[in-house]
Order: structure tokens, then C-alpha cells, then sequence
């Protein structure tokens, strides 16, 4: 049994709350490793000594914390295999999956080399007699991210890699779920030349986000999880004066028009609905295929699709479809909201609950479920299911389709499939989610643009990485500055104004 540690101060640090939970091998169903769950006096002792390292850190110039995410994305290729395996290992997702996971984080990595640019301010001289005004972006100080189990890769450095860039110390409370790749990330950044405190990890559970929420000494918190506790986030660290982004759940609708590629949207469901088992905040949930004649056909070619999904542990080699889900708590909320699903009257086309696996019957593997003939007051349609299970809502009409997605609380992410231009550009325009997708079924935009979700999926004013990121953790001063010209005026007692 593996005993995990936080990371503070630059090194990895035992628990000494008492307190710990369990990480499991969802493939085998195995306890391997036992994390530790820190106390509000273990969080209080890593904001201290991030409060300690920032100053420092935020007198070096821009171009030099740079270089460290490039030493760090160097360190990030020679390690992938190793951070992949040990992602497979605790999260369930594929190998390529999980490089996948790496790589997405390490682009916006890469994006942060840019620092300099972003960082920088506005000037105007003389904007009035010997006066020149100009604007300065500042970091906030010591802020903090926390991170959901299903891209313990990705997120964390979505949310560190802006923040350090910008001259933040950072504290990292990822999933206790899967805590050992944040762990890695860290030992990286220091590898990279990363000062000590700058990065800190500390694991834990809600103690421990409440801890983060209430703390006088971090100025901003990002979050990604579930809606209901990214309000409670929000909502709390609102209340204590703290800058905060939180990203929630999400039912994402596909819309495949009758003039559509049905070859290439049957292939994007399935890797859009089925892919990490459909752990993803941006996986497709709802397919709504546009007339009848469109969802026979759409469902004819699905089926076997769906029953032939190749799933297994990530052992099992490079062409695995899919393997578990992250606990046997998800595995069998799962199967309830499938059981919903058959007695509220869908009908369940392909049923993936009693799949099992010769040599890993305790794992925590569900099969893939398809559902056709689903409405929206059905609990499969409204709940975010987070599991391998696609919905078909048949649509009489494109604007049925399109009123239905718009109606829908969630807005992360939407797609529609179709060969026409027009009815493409309507889409864009008219539809009330955060991230949109034509002929493209997981829009998340790369590095460089922003990420956020609308409506019940994303709470906050500024999105994840690209420009936003770093306005999220930076904020402007503006300097007004008048060096003496030789010529005296005197007192001036009116507000001043242009003469």
C-alpha cells in the first residue's frame, strides 16, 4: 500500500490530519494507494509558505517564469509515458487518453510562453499637461485551483501554468480520486526551475475546499466539478471577497441535420459519447437527429457501433475504446439512471449494464448504453449521467432541435452536423451555449481562445486559459503621473478635468 503525501514548500510532506482516503485501480476494483486529507491547519501551513515564496517570484520578469514552463513542457514529452501509465492506472481512461489528458494541459503550457505579451499594460502620454497615464497588470498574490478526478493532468495546469506565469503562487486541492499525477506535475515544475512554495499541493476533501474558500490569504479560486457544488463555490468564496471562476456539469446536445455525413456523425458520437467511458464535462450525451427518416437511419448504423465498443483495462493495448468508470459509486449511479431510464419508457437499444470482464469481475466497468426515443422530462435527459450512455431525443424540425438545446439549464458545449452553410451560421449565432461545434462534436477550443461554458455550466465573469486566464489572475493599476514642469499652479480644489 502506497502511502501519497502533499507537496508543500517544494517537497512531498506526510499528512497529519489522521484523516485519509482510498485510491482505487477502477480496472480491478483494488485499493493501491491511500492519499492523505489535509486539516485547515495543514492548508493554513501551504498558504504560508506560498505567501512567503510570491514576492519573490513576482519580481522576476515575465520573460524568465516563461522559461520555467518551457524547461517544464520538455520535462512534460520526456515524462508522458510515465505521467500516461499513471493516470490510466488510477483514473480507468485509455493510454492515448490520457496522453491526450497531458497534452491538452501542456498546450496551454505552451500558450503561457507568451507571458511577456500578455502581461503587458497601455500608455498614454501626455494625456493632459506634463500628466502620462499608464496601466499595469499585477498578480493577485497567492491563489488557488481546484480540480476534478476525470483530467487530473489537463485542469490543474489550466489552472497553474496561467497563474504561475503571471507571478501567482499557487495551491492546488486536486481529486483525491486520482491524486498521483498533480503530485508528478509539481515535482516537474520544480525540476524546471520552479522556486519553492510556488507550487503547492494539497490534497484533500471538502474540509479542505472550505479551508481554501474561508482563507483571508488566497485571493481567487478556479474550480471545475459538478453545477451544484460550482455554485457553492462560487457562491462561498464570493462572500469572502475572492475572485472566482467555477465551471460545472453539462448536457451536451449534437444535432445531426437530414443532409448530414451520417458516416462522420455516427463516428463522432461515438467517440464524443463513449470516450473515458463519457467522464468529460464536453462529452455529446443527447444526439437529436432532425426527422424521423434522419434518426432510423442515425439509429440503425449506432447500434452495432455501440455493441461492438471494444472495452477494457488500459493494459489491454492502444486500440481500447474505453475502460472503467473512477469508482464503484459511479459505476452504480450509472446503472440507476439507466434503470430510470427503461421504467420512465425510453427504449434502451443497446444495454451495457451487466457487462463484465473475464479476470477483472470487481472492476468498476459498465458497458455502453444506447437510448432512443428519449424526452426531456425523462431523469436521463435532465441529469448529467457522466457514464458511457448516449441519448436519442428525436427532433421533428431543425428549430425543434435548436429551442430544446436552448432550453436545456446546461450550456458547456453544443455541435450540429449538417452540410449547409446557412443552417451552420444560424446555429452559431442563435444558440445560448458557451462553446459550439459544426462538423466538430467536442468543441473545446485550443490554448490560445478561452474555455466556458453559459447558463448552469459556468458561474463567474472570465473563462479557463487563453486571454481570460490571465486577467483572471492578474488585476490592472492604473498610474496617473505628473513630474514637476518648472511652472507652479497651486492648489486645485475642483475634481480635475481636461483644459
Amino acid at each position: 500500500m502506497q502511502e501519497l503525501t502533499h507537496f508543500i514548500g517544494g517537497k512531498h510532506v506526510k499528512g497529519s490530519s489522521g484523516r485519509t482516503a482510498e485510491v482505487f485501480n477502477p480496472a480491478t476494483g483494488e485499493v493501491e494507494k491511500r492519499v492523505p486529507l489535509a486539516s485547515p491547519a495543514e492548508l493554513d501551513a501551504a498558504v504560508a509558505n506560498a505567501k512567503e515564496a510570491q514576492p519573490a517570484w513576482a519580481a522576476v520578469n515575465p520573460q524568465r517564469r516563461a522559461r520555467v514552463l518551457m524547461k517544464f513542457v520538455e520535462l512534460l514529452h520526456r515524462d508522458m509515458d510515465k505521467l500516461a501509465e499513471a493516470l490510466s492506472r488510477e483514473h480507468g481512461k485509455t493510454l492515448p487518453d490520457a496522453k491526450g489528458d497531458v497534452i491538452r494541459g501542456l498546450e496551454v503550457a505552451e500558450f503561457c510562453f507568451g507571458a511577456p505579451q500578455l502581461l503587458k499594460g497601455e500608455y498614454t502620454g501626455n494625456a493632459g499637461p506634463g500628466i502620462d497615464i499608464y496601466s499595469i497588470r499585477q498578480p493577485l498574490g497567492v491563489v488557488a485551483g481546484i480540480t476534478p478526478f476525470n483530467f487530473p493532468a489537463m485542469i490543474p495546469m489550466w489552472k497553474f501554468c496561467p497563474a504561475i506565469a503571471a507571478g501567482n503562487a499557487f495551491i492546488l486541492k486536486p481529486s483525491e480520486r486520482d491524486p498521483s499525477v498533480p503530485l508528478m506535475l509539481a515535482e516537474l515544475m520544480m525540476e524546471a526551475g520552479l522556486p519553492a512554495g510556488i507550487l503547492n499541493v494539497v490534497n484533500g476533501d471538502k474540509e479542505a475546499v472550505d479551508a481554501i474558500l474561508d482563507h483571508p490569504d488566497i485571493m481567487a479560486v478556479g474550480f471545475v466539478g459538478s453545477t451544484p457544488i460550482a455554485e457553492y463555490v462560487y457562491t462561498r468564496g464570493c462572500a469572502n471577497g475572492k475572485r472566482v471562476q467555477c465551471f460545472g456539469g453539462a448536457k451536451n446536445h449534437m444535432i445531426i441535420m437530414p443532409d448530414a455525413d451520417m458516416d462522420q456523425a455516427v463516428d463522432a458520437l461515438i467517440g464524443a459519447g463513449y470516450g473515458a467511458a463519457g467522464e468529460r464535462c464536453m462529452a455529446i450525451s443527447v444526439a437529436v437527429p432532425v426527422g424521423e427518416k434522419t434518426a432510423d437511419t442515425l439509429m440503425e448504423r449506432l447500434i452495432p457501433r455501440v455493441e461492438g465498443l471494444k472495452i477494457a483495462p488500459y493494459t489491454a493495448g492502444n486500440d481500447v475504446d474505453m475502460g472503467p468508470l473512477v469508482t464503484a459509486a459511479a459505476r452504480d449511479r450509472v446503472k440507476r439512471l439507466v434503470d430510470s431510464g427503461v421504467a420512465q419508457g425510453a427504449e434502451l437499444a443497446v444495454d451495457g449494464r451487466d457487462f463484465a470482464m473475464q479476470g477483472y469481475e470487481n472492476g468498476f466497468f459498465v458497458g455502453g448504453c444506447l437510448f432512443d426515443r428519449v424526452t426531456t422530462d425523462m431523469d436521463i435527459y435532465k441529469e448529467e449521467i457522466f457514464g458511457p450512455v448516449l441519448s436519442v431525443v428525436r427532433a421533428k424540425a431543425y428549430d425543434d432541435a435548436v429551442d430544446m438545446t436552448m432550453k436545456n439549464p446546461y450550456g458547456n458545449g453544443t455541435a450540429i452536423f449538417t452540410r449547409d452553410g446557412d443552417a451552420a451560421r444560424d446555429f452559431c449565432d442563435r444558440i445560448n451555449v458557451g462553446m459550439v461545434g459544426v462538423n466538430v462534436p467536442i468543441p473545446v477550443p485550443l490554448a490560445y481562445y478561452t474555455f466556458g461554458g453559459w447558463k448552469a455550466s459556468g458561474f463567474g465573469d472570465l473563462n479557463q486559459h487563453g486571454p481570460d486566464g490571465f486577467r483572471f489572475y492578474t488585476r490592472t493599476k492604473t498610474v496617473t503621473s505628473r513630474w514637476p514642469s518648472g511652472v507652479k499652479e497651486g492648489a486645485e480644489f475642483s475634481i480635475p478635468t481636461m483644459k
